[in-house]
């Protein structure tokens, strides 16, 4: 009896041993997975999906989160002076790769945090301008990506305005000024505002209050016209700037998609989905052993003119026929 009491003290004691041992197994286990760290300049609601495209990039090569691979994620919320400490806390998690998504902000400040993790990078500027790489062909370092970055876009941005209103004298262009390759934007703004014979006058936001100020500076200087600066700030503050341009009647054109469908009256800008999926491949591609510095800078080959209806009905506007035959997209 004694010694059936002790085997039964003894098998519980195993028992007990191996409930404590198998959750700390599952999670020694999970942690064999590589590391994808996502850092975002802008928010879950506004990238929930492009990180469905990513993942169909993942896919592709037989990378699934949760089967193979884990992703750990960190949103700036727009706060650009955040992502620093975001991206230092990746390097600490000691990820495998970054991908730095939400433009220039993002991939400078991975590329501040680390010169031995790999980065794939979204940009939407010259990359090598910017400071990102040093070539697009062989960036070299721990570093690539993908950028939507097209010479023409400014030009093409404004020439799109002044065919909408052919007729205006007074165009503004909205910027963040703490974006970190602003004076490259705006440089490019202005050669593209002179290339087409264009006098334009550039207004900051960084703010929730500036965007306010800036369409009450708007309303007080009767602009025909306003361009909104791709900026991941602006697309976190997308509702904000349909519903003002809407209240003061100003027509806007935008640089992404995202922006007509909430009701802006014109958007033109890369297709997202191509790059981000390419993004997807690239993490892949690095997980598998290629070297970051070998991959070349892929460049958008896609670019989609959107065009809102009723908004322009809303501000009385008419659209040129030429124009409206020439969107990739119309809303009614």
């Amino acid at each position: 009896m004694q010694f059936d009491q002790l085997k039964r003290r003894e098998f519980i004691t195993l028992l007990g041993g191996a409930a404590v041992a198998w959750p700390l197994a599952g999670r020694a286990q999970q942690r064999t997975f590589p590391v994808i760290g996502l850092l975002s300049s802008r928010s879950l609601a506004v990238d929930t999906p492009l990180i469905a495209v990513i993942r169909q990039g993942l896919n592709e090569t037989g990378i699934i989160e949760g089967q193979n691979v884990t992703i750990d994620y960190r949103w700036a919320e727009g706060q650009y002076d955040r992502l620093a400490g975001l991206a230092a806390d990746l390097v600490r998690q000691h990820v495998a790769v970054i991908v730095a998504m939400g433009g220039d902000p993002s991939a400078l400040a991975a590329k501040a945090a680390t010169a031995t993790i790999p980065i794939v990078f979204v940009g939407a500027t010259d990359p090598v301008r910017s400071g990102v790489v040093t070539s697009l062909h062989r960036p070299g370092g721990n570093i690539t990506g993908v950028s939507g970055f097209m010479t023409e876009m400014e030009p093409k941005r404004l020439e799109l305005l002044r065919e909408l209103r052919p007729h205006a004298t007074t165009t503004a262009v909205l910027v963040n000024p703490n974006e970190p390759s602003i004076e490259i934007r705006v440089s490019d703004i202005q050669t593209a505002a002179r290339s087409v014979g264009q006098e334009i006058t550039i207004l900051n936001a960084s703010t929730i209050r500036d965007i306010d100020a800036a369409f009450a500076r708007l309303a007080q200087m009767r602009a025909d016209a306003l361009l909104v600066a791709g900026d991941p700030f602006f697309f976190n503050r997308a509702a904000q700037l349909v519903v003002l341009a809407a209240r003061h009647a100003i027509p806007s054109l935008y640089s992404r998609r995202e922006f007509a469908a909430a009701g802006g009256l014109m958007s033109y800008g890369s297709t997202f989905n191509d790059i981000y999926r390419l993004v997807g491949v690239y993490a892949a591609r690095i997980l598998k052993g290629e070297k970051p510095g070998d991959l070349p800078i892929q460049l958008a080959t896609k670019f989609e003119l959107v065009i809102d209806l009723s908004t322009a009905r809303v501000l009385w506007l008419g659209v040129p026929p030429t124009l409206l035959a020439r969107a990739d997209e119309v809303i009614e």
